[in-house]
């Protein structure tokens, strides 16, 4: 197979006729007659007398191939030329004797056209053997060449000591393995290395095309492929990788397909950069993606080499050079099947330690060769991990669905997910992360947007200038763009985007922006925060504190993650509105996981209804304390909300139902609390300054009650309020859960031993509520059965009324009944807590009790001293009427239970405690309490306890009504003595009186027992009772029996003072007539 040399031997004769030369060269290997054989082989590649046997028997075949058609004959060229175009030859004939050649040729590298000549420098210098044409081990004679293959290799891998070999020796080398590529037995060293195994693995496999060596790289990493047949494997595998013709299989599958792509370019250098198996890899998976068609077969060869190239790390020469720290450092022994390369991707996640940049390119330079995206079975180490979850999870995908990826990420941290498979999976999918092109899905739903928006590359081309993820950043951005703003993305486009972050929210280090603007603070605040989710979480809770950067990017992902918590259409279910949504109710997928129950139970319509875009979110805030919801999803739930005081633009619904009255009523306020405070104040002042029109329109106004009622569930959502408070709930309600404001309820009745601060931010509260009881969660939540009953046609401000005026009924549940009591109570201690009492009383208030006014402070209660001084100008008879209605309310109510009157529990809490135990204790409160310490008073000992009984007295003596034990008692005389008289003003208790003198009439014993105890009482009282004006004073005198001394004394009194200006003259000076005139 070249130039004819000079031998002194003849050609070797065989006698008989039925043997064929050919076959005896090939049966005898006979020590002694080595040479003689070789010389033989020599002469056979070298002598004209078989250039004319070729010409005979590949005579159509040569005038096929315009090479070997022009070259000169007798000198050895043809035969050459012929082997080195055998894979063009159809004929039958002429392919088997250059098959025969050929075997004769590859059996010594010494044979082989030019080959010596063009290596022997290089053969000397890596010591890889003789080049004599002596005697030599024919086993050995493989041996050279392969020397010569490991030092190219070693040469690529740049592996220290490596000696540059002279391009055309490389030339030749790769030219030996490409003609070596479709029968493993003319690669002489693989082919006795790898005898045994052969015999073992691929017993039935034909040889030919490639077909031996595809087996034996299936099997290169079983346990019993002998060493040396491994190592030759992998050199064999690295020269495919260099140049993809060295495989038979690949190159003649995909070959129209590199000529139809233009994949290939004329290039004399075989190492070239389209030679290269990346390269092939890289263009047709391009045309892959861009949806061209590539023949079946075609793709097959490349999935193989594509497994093959994930499978062992050692066959990417870039790999090898610029890792080889990382694999020395943290990935020594974890050769086999591809896990020293997911070591590698954990090391680069930052896992173990810090890595080379140049080794994390070449780590995202082969999972892109690879593209394990399109077909998670290419990654042996995931496939074999994540078997048992791809059976149970995602048994529904057909086998190699791009979609089981995602799949896996569903169930990532569910409980169908094994440890070692979401280990695998998150180190794929951080790479995958880094470039949008890798997921073959949203690289196909938005190539075009990509091109449009973001002027991208083709999928084989890459931007040294383009930061990882930036692509992706770019498609985020327009995502969520208006109409308006116009330039936004597919529908089809939007819904992969969305699937995207809903998966990278799993774990931060997924969203390679996130992770570079906050690797600072993710190290400064939360480096213990190590499950799943927690770290996004983390930075959501520091939101104030993160550096710009990063706290820009956490906001608009926050923001992002509250309109996909808007949706509840199904995943990749387009309603008939502009927004894509998912049914995910969360970025996080751990939420939906965890509130599947409740979701199950009580939001199953809002979930599945796929035209309203409402708020799934709202439905669990709502449900957050049924038997259903468990920890997880209640914790969950309050995150969010909590992430959400932060910015009222992380409220998707809020922000699109008030962005334009946020605007225009309360710009440059971003905390969500503040702005709704700044809303309900403007929507409170218009309401009652009866304003024409609200200034916050209809839509902005009902999102923001629910925002509102929200805010009141929880004292954590109001941080101003819980700021105030944190010292107070420390040291009073330690033990109680935030949730359902039970924490609010707790201070509300620790009220008296709050802070001053926070007494005051309760007292604001309480007000608020007053006049908003929707506001109030617990009353809302107590007596949510009892509004639907009592009150279902009042208004939301009128509910406390309502239920007030219910409270009696035999129907009332008596946990609300309880509760409405609570909110009495609370009423009762300030005038300004009942907004009904105060609207009706304000003429009356200053009018009768300024004085007190004067000693008020804003934000602290009166203890019901306002409401006292109207009860007492009530048993006058000076209130208005509308006040004295209420007033009268009041009094009925507070004759009843003893609690509703403050400055009665003020004063008569020790003497309740000694006199009435019994009856304060009882768990119906019906006036026990009152008419035990009317019948106590002379025993009561506290002058300021004296006095409120005295007062009580009085009030009743106005209206029979404020005393219940009196009006109960005498029921029956009042409907049948006074039934013409009308209640109100005393008349009816007169009425009773006149009854009780007139000796016609006979009242009911009890009645007749209990007027004359009022009786005695008003007579004691009477005697008792200091006087509050001139005319009280006078009756007091004339009704004492020392009525005269009292007269005489105030007589004598005045007659001394008349005989003091007799005898002491004027105290003034005279003045003359003319002054006085003047």
């Amino acid at each position: 197979w070249g130039p004819p040399l000079q031998s002194t031997q003849g050609p070797l004769l065989v006698p008989g006729p039925q043997f064929d030369n050919h076959l005896v060269i090939q049966m005898f290997y006979v020590s002694s007659l080595l040479q003689l054989l070789w010389n033989y082989k020599l002469n056979l590649t070298t002598d004209p007398k078989f250039e004319s046997v070729a010409v005979e028997v590949c005579k159509g075949t040569i005038s096929e191939i315009k090479e070997c058609a022009s070259e000169e004959l007798g000198k050895g060229y043809l035969v050459s030329c012929l082997v080195d175009h055998r894979g063009n030859i159809s004929d039958y004939q002429c392919n088997q004797y250059i098959t025969k050649m050929t075997s004769i040729v590859f059996s010594d590298y010494r044979l082989i056209c030019g080959f010596m000549d063009k290596c022997r420098e290089d053969i000397n210098t890596l010591r890889c053997g003789s080049i004599s044409t002596g005697e030599k081990d024919i086993h050995s004679q493989g041996e050279v060449i392969a020397c010569l293959e490991k030092g190219l290799v070693r040469e690529a891998e740049e592996q220290p000591g490596a000696h540059p070999i002279k391009d055309d020796c490389k030339k030749s080398i790769m030219r030996v393995a490409e003609l070596s590529s479709d029968d493993f037995h003319l690669d002489r060293y693989l082919y006795f290395a790898c005898r045994e195994d052969r015999e073992r693995f691929c017993e039935n496999t034909l040889a030919g095309e490639g077909r031996v060596y595809k087996c034996l790289f299936n099997h290169k990493f079983e346990d019993a492929m002998s060493e040396r047949c491994r190592e030759a494997l992998t050199t064999r595998q690295k020269l495919i990788a260099q140049d993809y013709k060295v495989s038979y299989s690949l190159a003649k599958a995909c070959k129209s397909d590199l000529r139809k792509y233009r994949c290939s370019a004329d290039s004399n250098m075989p190492r070239a950069r389209e030679a290269r198996l990346s390269y092939l890899l890289l263009c047709l998976e391009s045309a892959v993606h861009r949806g061209r068609v590539v023949s079946g077969e075609c793709q097959g060869e490349m999935m193989d080499y594509r497994r093959m190239l994930m499978e062992d790390f050692s066959l990417s020469p870039e790999i090898v050079l610029h890792c080889r720290s990382e694999i020395e450092g943290h990935c020594s022994g974890l050769h086999r099947k591809g896990r020293t390369l997911h070591c590698l991707m954990r090391v680069g996640r930052g896992d173990m330690g810090a890595i080379d940049p140049n080794c994390q390119r070449a780590l995202q330079t082969l999972i892109q060769e690879a593209d394990p995206g399109a077909d998670y079975r290419i990654d042996r180490a995931l496939n074999e991990a994540c078997e048992s979850v791809i059976q149970t999870a995602c048994k529904h995908i057909r086998n190699g669905d791009p979609m089981i990826l995602s799949c896996l990420m569903e169930h990532l941290y569910t409980e169908k997910m094994v440890e070692d498979c979401e280990h695998r999976l998150l180190e794929l999918q951080y790479f995958i992360a880094r470039d949008w092109k890798l997921d073959p899905i949203l690289y196909k739903k938005c190539q075009g947007d990509a091109a449009r928006l973001c002027h991208t590359h083709g999928w084989n081309e890459t931007s040294e200038m383009m930061p990882p993820g930036a692509i992706f950043s770019c498609l985020y951005r327009h995502a969520y763009r208006s109409v308006e703003q116009g330039r936004r993305l597919s529908r089809d486009c939007k819904v992969e985007v969305q699937r995207i972050l809903h998966q990278r929210a799993l774990d931060v280090k997924l969203d390679p922006e996130l992770q570079r603007r906050c690797m600072t603070d993710l190290g400064k605040w939360c480096s213990e925060k190590t499950e799943a989710g927690q770290e996004l979480e983390c930075l959501q809770d520091h939101l104030e504190d993160l550096v710009s950067d990063c706290r820009e990017v956490v906001g608009n992902l926050t923001e992002l993650e509250s309109e996909r918590l808007s949706c509840r259409a199904p995943a990749y279910t387009l309603g008939q509105t502009d927004t894509v949504c998912l049914f995910d109710i969360q970025i996080e997928a751990l939420l939906m996981r965890a509130c599947e129950p409740v979701i199950q139970t009580h939001c199953h319509e809002v979930a599945d209804n796929q035209i309203d875009t409402g708020d799934l979110m709202d439905c669990l805030v709502l449900n957050k304390h049924q038997k259903e919801m468990n920890e997880k999803c209640a914790v969950g739930v309050t995150h969010f909300q909590l992430i959400q005081i932060k910015d009222f633009r992380f409220s998707y619904k809020f922000k699109t139902a008030c962005k334009e009255d946020v605007l225009k009523l309360c710009p440059n306020i971003k905390k969500k609390v503040d702005v709704v405070i700044c809303l309900s104040t403007t929507v409170r002042n218009d309401t009652l300054q009866d304003a024409k029109e609200q200034r916050v329109s209809v839509k902005c106004r009902k999102q923001l009650r629910v925002e509102e009622v929200e805010m009141s569930e929880d004292i954590r959502l109001e941080p101003e309020l819980y700021d105030s408070c944190k010292q107070d709930i420390k040291g009073l309600c330690q033990n109680v859960a935030f949730g359902n404001a039970q924490v609010i309820e707790c201070l509300k009745e620790n009220k008296r031993q709050l802070t001053q601060r926070c007494h005051q931010r309760i007292f604001k509260l309480q007000e608020v509520e007053m006049v908003d009881p929707e506001l109030d969660y617990q009353l809302m939540r107590v007596c949510k059965h009892m509004i639907r009953r009592f009150c279902t046609e009042s208004e939301g401000k009128n509910v406390l009324q309502c239920l007030k005026q219910n409270k009696n009924s035999e129907l009332m549940d008596p946990k609300c009944k309880q509760m409405i009591t609570k909110r009495q109570i609370t009423q009762n201690t300030d005038y300004r807590l009942n907004p009904v009492l105060r609207k009706a009383c304000k003429a009356d208030i200053p009018k009768f009790c300024q004085p007190i006014l004067n000693k008020a402070t804003p934000d602290s209660e009166l203890e019901g001293q306002v409401i006292s001084c109207l009860k007492l100008k009530y048993a006058d008879q000076r209130l208005s009427p509308d006040c004295e209605d209420q007033i009268r309310v009041i009094l009925q109510e507070s004759a009843l239970d003893y609690r509703l009157d403050p400055q009665l529990q003020i004063h008569c809490t020790q003497e309740i405690s000694r006199l009435c135990p019994e009856e304060a204790a009882a768990q119906e409160q019906t006036g026990q309490v009152e008419e035990c310490l009317k019948v106590n008073l002379l025993k009561i000992k506290q002058e300021g306890c004296k006095k409120e009984v005295l007062n009580m007295l009085k009030e009743s003596k106005a209206d029979i009504f404020v005393d219940p034990v009196l009006h109960t008692a005498c029921a029956l005389d009042i409907k049948h003595q006074c039934a013409a008289i009308p209640p109100g003003k005393g008349r009816q208790m007169s009425c009773l009186m006149e009854a009780l003198q007139d000796k016609r009439v006979r009242l009911q014993p009890e009645c007749k027992k209990r007027l004359q105890d009022r009786i005695d009482m008003w007579s004691y009282a009477a005697k008792v009772a200091p006087a509050e004006g001139f005319s009280d004073l006078a009756m007091q005198v004339m009704t004492s029996p020392s009525k005269n001394y009292i007269l005489t004394v105030i007589g004598a009194g005045v007659g001394l003072l008349f005989v003091m200006g007799l005898l002491c003259g004027r105290f003034t000076k005279r003045v003359t007539q003319e002054l006085k005139d003047r």
